[in-house]
């Protein structure tokens, strides 16, 4: 082999051993640059960011946000005129054929008035239920939809003691919610209520949205204009002026309650986490009433005089408490007389609704219809007993 070759073969080797170095070391370092170790800690802390920022990203839609989806497009502002009396306090005053040559007749008069709640379709054809304060009186109610459409509705019926009323729009294809079950309510379950607080409803045709627990189930409350709120469901998602009638739904969709009223405390008028919805198996007893009929038949007769037990009370009859209450008459020939009670009986329960004074024995009856047969608790000589009572017409 001449010089040349050999030299030339030298070269070639030197070049390409240079350049195959020249590529392992760019390698080396674009893999330092590009692919860091897992055990550099800059590498440790953005892959933890990144992973806690999809980790973020995928929670965002969760059983909440589309149960609001999924719910939300049957959810209606309403909007109702009333006409209310009034009475002029000074009315006893003026009324006088003198005073009344002046000021004219001042006794009572009639005024329109503006309100305002919440609603939920139940059917595709338009029925919408509410409670009975916020249409029940209502000469005109107007429904808002979340789509911006409006409608004039009628009352199907109300029913003032239980605060349920059953309205109307006329429409197809409506979207409508699901009722669930009452009765399987879990306590510290998450539930949304969704309304109209404050007519909010109006500003974009959405309802607001809250998101709280069940705090409590089976509360009877005292009753308030003649309304009776027994078995009620608590919950601290916040409900405001306007709320009235929403739905209260749990974390799949189902309505459990309608949302109807709030405790307040140290003069606020606000939500401070004491709401109060009626059980929706209630809800759709009532709705089915007042679609076959109108109204609600209560119109029974009972036949007896009850009294709230004090602490004289129960130390005479040597109660451990003062809850129930005693009967003090019996009428002949009526339901009470005929099931056997007798005066000096204390209630203590009727059906599965523990009595704790005349106010829940009042609000109790009230859940009952003409014709029913209920059972009754009760302590005679200090001995338990049971009886049966057939709620007869009046």
């Amino acid at each position: 082999m001449t010089k040349t070759k050999i030299f030339i073969l030298t070269t070639i080797v030197l070049v390409v051993f240079f350049a195959g170095f020249m590529l392992l070391k760019n390698l080396d370092s674009g893999t330092k640059v590009n692919n860091p170790s897992s055990d550099d800690p800059n590498f440790v802390l953005t892959q933890n960011k990144d992973s806690a920022n999809d980790e973020i990203s995928n929670s965002r839609s969760n059983i909440l946000t589309r149960t609001v989806e999924k719910v939300s497009p049957a959810v209606v502002g309403i909007n109702v005129i009333e006409i209310r009396e009034y009475r002029d306090p000074l009315f006893s005053f003026f009324d006088d054929p003198f005073f009344r040559r002046f000021f004219g007749d001042r006794g009572s008069y009639n005024r329109e008035v503006k309100g305002l709640g919440s609603g939920y379709i139940i059917s595709p054809d338009g029925y919408i239920i509410t409670n009975d304060h916020v249409a029940g009186n209502a000469t005109k109610i107007t429904v808002t939809l979340t789509d911006g459409r409006t409608f004039d509705a009628q009352t199907i019926g109300s029913d003032l003691a239980s605060d349920i009323c059953l309205i109307k729009i006329d429409g197809d294809d409506l979207p409508y919610v699901e009722l669930g079950n009452s009765d399987d309510v879990i306590i510290g379950e998450w539930v949304i209520a969704l309304g109209n607080p404050f007519g909010l409803f109006e500003l974009n045709d959405k309802p607001t949205v809250t998101v709280g627990v069940i705090s409590a189930t089976g509360m009877n409350l005292e009753p308030i204009n003649d309304r009776y709120y027994v078995n009620m469901l608590q919950t601290d998602a916040a409900i405001n002026g306007g709320n009235s009638g929403g739905p209260l739904v749990n974390s799949i969709g189902e309505v459990i309650g309608m949302n109807t009223l709030i405790f307040t405390a140290g003069g606020n008028t606000g939500s401070i986490g004491l709401g109060f919805a009626i059980p929706i198996n209630k809800v759709k007893g009532i709705i089915e009433e007042l679609k076959e009929k109108g109204k609600v038949d209560r119109d029974f007769e009972i036949g007896m005089r009850i009294q709230s037990i004090d602490e004289g009370i129960a130390r005479y009859y040597r109660l451990e408490t003062t809850k129930g209450v005693i009967v003090t008459k019996v009428y002949p020939n009526t339901p009470a007389q005929k099931a056997g009670l007798e005066v000096g009986d204390i209630i203590l329960e009727i059906e599965d609704y523990r009595i704790s004074d005349e106010n829940t024995i009042f609000s109790v009856f009230h859940e009952f219809r003409t014709g029913q047969t209920i059972t009754l608790k009760i302590i005679r000589d200090e001995k338990e007993m049971i009886k049966k009572m057939t709620l007869e017409q009046r």
